[in-house]
């Protein structure tokens, strides 16, 4: 069983992350389905955390942080996102096999082992999918984006960010020569293809949905 605070962590983060590359606040099914539990289990669970003051949620409404849980949420991501860039950077891991190790060890190091790996690694400010880093101060920055499926036929874009839920499908872009930084141009959409240092690409709609590249 997981300790009651790693719970909770999780929670916030996902409730954090949700909102991070798009506007909607997340509704509790979505949650659910983000976390895979019963619809009944994140119920209890938001009304515990909304007596907390850690969520705002209405009847039937979506979820928001209250100032407390968004604090709360910015730290454990800041934890997972550097935990993610050591591994890749010294442990050796690839980018599609540090998601499940650091949602462990995001709740088991202590903060002076995480600004350890933070000096250690030069304060780097996006982890190995794209995704910002908070600083010390939870602060982020981040360009202006499009979601690629969203991109119009002749939009060249840099990749800022590829999602991390799919493992197969960061191998399938990097055997392709997609990844963050990359350069490329909307060919097609409908099917999506994409044009890469003058190769032309198809890609799935699972793809185009789960890579975000400069407006």
């Amino acid at each position: 069983m997981r300790p009651p605070a790693a719970v909770v962590e999780d929670y916030l983060k996902t409730i954090y992350q949700h909102t991070e590359w798009q506007p909607d606040d997340i509704t509790p099914s979505q949650l659910a389905a983000r976390l895979g539990l019963a619809p009944s289990t994140v119920t209890e669970m938001v009304k515990k955390l909304a007596a907390a003051r850690l969520v705002t949620h209405k009847r039937y409404g979506s979820i928001s942080l209250t100032p407390e849980g968004h604090a709360q949420a910015i730290a454990v991501v800041r934890r997972h996102r550097l935990i993610e860039t050591w591994l890749v950077t010294e442990m050796g891991y690839t980018w599609d096999a540090v998601h499940d190790e650091a949602e462990i060890l995001e709740h088991a190091i202590s903060d002076r082992l995480l600004d350890a790996i933070d000096d250690r690694l030069g304060r780097p400010d996006r982890d190995p999918h794209g995704d910002p880093i908070p600083d010390a101060a939870g602060q982020t920055s981040r360009e202006r984006f499009t979601l690629l499926s969203d991109a119009a036929a002749g939009h060249e874009g840099t990749v800022l960010r590829i999602s991390d839920r799919d493992p197969e499908l960061l191998r399938h872009l990097e055997s392709r020569g997609i990844d963050v930084g990359t350069t490329l141009r909307v060919s097609a959409q409908h099917p999506l293809v994409v044009s890469v240092a003058g190769d032309s690409i198809d890609l799935t709609d699972d793809a185009g949905a789960s890579i975000w590249v400069t407006a």
